[in-house]
């Protein structure tokens, strides 16, 4: 019989979050980075994704930290680093990172940073939580979201994927809250193919 899938934390969770929690959406380590394949193992990839993901859990710095995921070793590993696990199997991208922010307003978080788990550079994500509404930060090419902070009861709609900064930045604006853009080179770093690996290491 199959071990069923590890449980999200429930009743004690508003005990430790504050107004301010990160998200950070994680894919099972040994299928993140595909793309990657033609410079890097698959070992090799799969500890690159796990050191990316644990920089982006530093660069909270002393905001609490969730992990939306339905691996169950990435489960394991955000526990052992005193991470939330939002459990969220079968949902795609968009409505599993949902799930995360509404999990957290029901936990009584009340602005959320969502965070890309691919940031090499990542640094000082609570800086962005320092003004009301939605604040958007855009990939180095301008064309993905790289965070995004949102009051964990706007139902902003998410969509990730190519293209997706341009359709956040409609939603932000259609929205009714005040919204900004940030730009910030350190944050705007993420790895998807072999050039951005030669980028970060020059």
């Amino acid at each position: 019989m199959a071990a069923s899938p590890p449980r999200t934390e429930a009743g004690g969770a508003a005990s430790w979050l504050g107004p301010v929690a990160v998200l950070i959406p994680v894919k099972a380590f040994a299928e993140a980075k595909l793309r990657l394949a033609p410079a890097l193992s698959p070992q090799r990839r799969a500890a690159l994704a796990r050191e990316m993901a644990e920089g982006v859990m530093r660069s909270a710095g002393d905001l609490p930290v969730a992990i939306v995921c339905d691996d169950r070793a990435v489960a394991d590993w955000a526990r052992a680093l005193g991470a939330l696990v939002v459990w969220t199997p079968g949902r795609g991208l968009n409505r599993a990172v949902q799930e995360g922010v509404r999990y957290l307003a029901r936990a009584g978080v009340r602005s959320v940073v969502v965070a890309a788990s691919d940031l090499p550079l990542a640094e000082d994500l609570a800086h962005l939580a320092d003004a009301a509404g939605i604040t958007l930060v855009p990939d180095r090419r301008g064309e993905g979201t790289n965070v995004i902070v949102v009051p964990a009861d706007a139902a902003f709609a998410f969509s990730y994927g190519p293209g997706s900064f341009a359709r956040h930045t409609n939603e932000a604006a259609s929205s009714g809250q005040p919204w900004r853009i940030i730009e910030s080179p350190a944050l705007a770093w993420d790895v998807d193919l072999p050039d951005d690996l030669n980028a970060i290491r020059r």
